[in-house]
């Protein structure tokens, strides 16, 4: 099987929704400038992802309103907001980001709604979503080594820890080391596009 190219397989943004028991994933709109400026004055945001800091409001309106619709039209990076499935604030902000074959996912939580799953229900629904929507055979995840709260997240989602890279993750002006997780299609009981040879022991 071919493999998907991303753009060409995905609905116009504005359509595409993901729902889960609880949550919706649409893509981050315009109508998300105020609480997405809000959510990122929070420390802990600004001190393990790769956001400006101090965070501006002008950051999130570039963000949300240019940066984000230019990669979903590029087919780059899948920037969604994690609402309550019938509405309500914002919850979360999780992304698929990456080039068919090796996808990559990032997420930070709204600091007021942590504790609760939203963003493990959100990273499962995002996940399935890539390797059946993106045709991705592998989604990482990676983390500044030490990010504690990140990992949780992967490892409730199924990412399987596969170690820690060193210097692979610039961040605030300098290199870090990275915790590097993955989860195949097989590990949500999903076909592969092509056979998995994994390596003896």
């Amino acid at each position: 099987m071919e493999p998907v190219t991303p753009w060409a397989a995905l609905p116009e943004a504005s359509a595409t929704s993901l729902v889960t028991e609880r949550l919706r994933l649409r893509p981050l709109a315009p109508k998300d400038i105020e609480a997405v400026y809000a959510a990122c004055q929070d420390p802990d945001i600004q001190r393990w992802t790769t956001i400006p800091s101090p965070y501006e409001r002008q950051h999130a309106e570039h963000f949300v309103g240019r940066i984000v619709p230019e990669m979903w039209r590029a087919g780059t990076n899948f920037v969604f907001a994690v609402e309550p499935v019938g509405g309500g604030p914002l919850l979360a902000s999780v992304n698929a980001h990456g080039h068919t074959g090796v996808w990559a996912v990032g997420y930070w939580t709204v600091k007021e709604h942590r504790g609760r799953g939203y963003t493990t229900e959100a990273l499962r629904a995002l996940t399935r979503w890539m390797f059946t929507e993106l045709g991705t055979d592998r989604v990482e995840w990676r983390a500044e080594a030490g990010n504690a709260g990140s990992r949780a997240v992967a490892l409730k989602a199924g990412f399987v820890m596969e170690g820690t890279l060193r210097a692979a993750l610039p961040l605030k002006e300098t290199t870090r080391d990275a915790w590097i997780g993955a989860l195949l299609p097989s590990d949500l009981g999903l076909p592969s596009r092509r056979p998995y040879l994994p390596a003896r022991p």
